[in-house]
């Protein structure tokens, strides 16, 4: 095998997300539900003649070292692997969206050099790796809708009985990004939400809870307010994802999306059930 070509990373929302609390190292404590949606970047893979790892940007410009270079590098590193690999990069998720799109690109890596180079690495080492890149690749690398606490290290996959229904959602990223330390560091962030559970949300899915980082993100970024609005023009109840600048909302029926301001992201997309690569190892 010399070559894996269009290997999806898709994004996620997060459906809820609360702060329950801060530990003394600074990291708050959260719950959340992830949920995959059929938003992805796209990644190609092939085997160089030596050692080094490269990346082209298929699209936009990234930055010099992005989460695909570090994965790899950190793959070969705990490994011992001596081949390379030229990446290629076509970025659709948008940057500093809260849709984790970096976190998955390092997931996909992960789980595609781990194919091409044939390490054979079972899938809990890869999450040992993915979790010194960032503390939401595991979940992409679990590959399952899923209830997170902790520092979002504490990943429980939703069981049947708890699964989130099959929908679609209108997802608007507007031109403005947010930078996630900006808004955990802020004095006014609410840290004492009550503890949630799975059987909570279960009964309400789409309606349930809120998004704690939200208020301190529109107070930053009047876009994520201009967002929830443009939704709300449409009939639909925005809510934030993830500490970025973009928001969602289920769509029960279908809605014209046009007319978004210039510079904006706008995007019907489905929830997935199971990750694309879901069966690599």
């Amino acid at each position: 095998m010399h070559s894996l070509y269009d290997v999806p990373a898709p994004a996620k929302l997060n459906l809820f997300l609360h702060i329950t609390g801060q530990r003394a190292d600074g990291y708050h404590l959260l719950q959340s539900v992830f949920m995959l949606v059929d938003w992805c970047d796209t990644l190609h893979f092939e085997r160089s003649r030596n050692a080094t790892v490269t990346r082209e940007d298929l699209g936009i410009a990234l930055p010099e070292v992005d989460l695909t270079l570090r994965a790899a590098r950190a793959l070969q590193e705990a490994t011992g692997c001596s081949q390379g690999a030229r990446i290629g990069v076509l970025k659709s998720i948008p940057s500093q969206a809260g849709m984790g799109g970096g976190s998955s690109d390092a997931a996909t890596t992960l789980l595609a050099l781990n194919r091409l180079w044939g390490l054979n690495l079972p899938r809990a080492a890869l999450e040992r790796i993915g979790l010194t890149l960032g503390a939401d690749v595991p979940f992409f690398l679990r590959g399952h809708n899923a209830w997170v606490e902790g520092i979002g290290e504490t990943i429980t996959p939703l069981e049947k009985k708890h699964q989130v229904p099959p929908a679609r959602f209108a997802i608007v990223k507007p031109a403005a990004g947010l930078e996630t330390k900006t808004i955990f560091s802020s004095p006014s962030l609410k840290r004492d939400s009550d503890s949630a559970t799975i059987l909570g949300f279960a009964a309400a899915h789409f309606d349930f809870g809120r998004n704690d980082l939200q208020p301190v993100a529109q107070a930053l970024c009047p876009q994520v307010t201009e967002a929830i609005e443009w939704l709300a023009e449409r009939g639909l109840q925005g809510r934030m994802t993830g500490s970025g600048s973009a928001v969602f909302a289920q769509m029960p029926h279908a809605i014209d999306l046009n007319g978004a301001p210039a510079g904006w992201q706008v995007k019907a997309c489905e929830n997935l059930m199971i990750h694309p690569l879901a069966g690599w190892t």
